[in-house]
């Protein structure tokens, strides 16, 4: 689902999160088919696409599965930071398939006559994150969605917009239709190992979310539990999605 207004412009999103890829098998080719049949206009990736360097060639050829036409984003997630993936290589492999890869950046994303402000943050756990650049883009538009790894990333989002001042004294930093809508996350893995509905374990970063949407405040946030698993290959009570959202633009 999404926000906007009755005959805007509708924009197609899949979310790919936590891939952890290794190599390029049935389950991978699968997932480029389900995302194919979608027919997304915009496909982003949130993080954790890649453990270790050693895998870039398998994910360079997994992004040749997918429609290169379609436009796509990508941030960092905190495993290719602690694993050591050159970002060079992480970046060309990206923009071989038609993806940005967002690091503390925003673009504006033009779709037949309506914007999308896209801003893609660093990772919480591992990285650098400027949540600033979230708030104060020089870039405007009505539209706003914010690319961030952690969930935890949006009490930082929420806090920044109701306590801290501009230079006229208003509340809202971002200003109309500039702060953030919506926030695509991942990180948890919905728990990856979850019982009855409840995570025992999440990573560092995960604050108090788990998987789904959350809504009430902005920006409003959605957990994919992802595609892949970190440890153990087993997920239990958290099978793993490919996310996927209409936002009719404003």
């Amino acid at each position: 689902g999404g926000p906007g207004r009755p005959g805007g412009r509708k924009l197609k999103i899949v979310q790919l999160t936590d891939l952890h890829l290794r190599s390029v098998d049935a389950y991978e080719e699968d997932i480029a088919r389900t995302v194919t049949e979608l027919r997304p206009d915009l496909v982003v990736f949130t993080g954790d696409s890649v453990d270790r360097n050693m895998f870039v060639p398998a994910f360079s050829e997994f992004l040749q599965l997918f429609d290169r036409e379609t436009p796509k984003y990508a941030i960092l997630g905190n495993w290719e930071h602690a694993g050591g993936v050159d970002r060079k290589g992480l970046e060309a492999a990206y923009e071989a398939a038609n993806c940005r890869l967002l690091v503390n950046e925003c673009v504006l994303h033009e779709a037949d006559g309506a914007a999308l402000l896209v801003t893609g943050l660093d990772d919480l756990v591992e990285g650098q994150p400027d949540h600033e650049v979230a708030l104060w883009s020089q870039l405007s538009a009505p539209n706003h969605l914010v690319l961030a790894h952690c969930p935890g990333h949006r009490d930082i989002l929420t806090a920044a917009r109701r306590v801290e001042p501009t230079l006229t004294g208003q509340a809202d930093p971002g200003g109309a239709g500039a702060a953030p809508q919506f926030m695509l996350s991942g990180h948890t893995h919905g728990g990856q190992v979850a019982l009855l509905g409840f995570a025992p374990l999440r990573p560092r970063g995960s604050g108090r979310y788990h998987s789904g949407w959350y809504r009430g405040s902005q920006p409003e946030l959605y957990v994919s539990r992802g595609l892949g698993w970190s440890g153990l290959p087993v997920r239990i009570g958290a099978p793993p999605e490919v996310a996927f959202f209409e936002w009719t633009l404003s």
